[in-house]
């Protein structure tokens, strides 16, 4: 299977990172809050004004489309 953006995601889904293409202050930053590359995450809420709420270790974050669009990721597949 492919590597996805976060973006590209629905609701509800389970997914895994696999790469980060952003600046290194921002990987950094995301770093710092528990998302780096192997993270398992899940998408919360997708808004079409480009926000988007994920789960990650136990807390929510909100990030915008331009960060979410440089994430790929991975779906988890259960069964």
């Amino acid at each position: 299977m492919d590597n996805k953006t976060l973006w590209s995601i629905e609701p509800g889904k389970e997914v895994s990172v696999e790469r980060i293409l952003l600046e290194d202050d921002l990987s950094r930053r995301l770093e710092a809050l528990g998302l780096n590359e192997g993270t398992i995450l899940q998408v919360i809420t997708k808004k079409k004004s480009g926000a988007m709420v994920i789960k990650v270790r136990g807390s929510r974050l909100a990030l915008g489309k331009q960060i979410t669009s440089n994430i790929e990721v991975k779906e988890i597949v259960c069964g």
